[in-house]
């Protein structure tokens, strides 16, 4: 009987969890549709600029957002033969590379982290669990 509750039990978290990433998922897609409607520059465009920087480079992935009251089009790099991840940023209404950092695998460990946290502050955001 024991068993049946513990499968219930986990069951049900595993459909919350998946509901709830789901839902952020949605709301992430819809938020990037509507910086996009912003850009004048297209992400094709931003991607050849941002590859310009780093020569020989392949996008891992890259998306619109807005930092430091910027818009702009971010991509990860990733170079043949390193570990480190160059990341660039680019002006989605000018077109101008207006950062270009390094990341070291610790780097990159840290950020995922952060943005792992982040997603789960949202997650429980929206189910009303945050008291703040």
């Amino acid at each position: 009987m024991n068993k049946k509750y513990i499968t219930c039990f986990a069951l049900t978290g595993l459909l919350v969890a998946t509901g709830l990433t789901s839902a952020v998922a949605g709301e992430n897609k819809d938020e990037q549709a509507k910086l996009e409607a912003q850009a004048k520059v297209t992400k094709a465009d931003a991607e050849k600029t941002a590859l310009a920087k780093v020569p020989g480079g392949k996008i891992k992935e890259g998306g619109i957002e807005e930092e430091n009251g910027k818009l702009i089009w971010s991509f990860d790099i990733a170079t043949e033969g390193s570990k480190d991840i160059t990341e660039v940023a680019v002006d989605a209404k000018t077109g101008a590379v207006v950062d270009v950092a390094t990341e070291t695998p610790a780097d990159q460990a840290k950020e995922k982290e952060a943005d792992a946290k982040e997603t789960k502050a949202k997650g429980k955001k929206e189910k009303g669990e945050d008291k703040d």
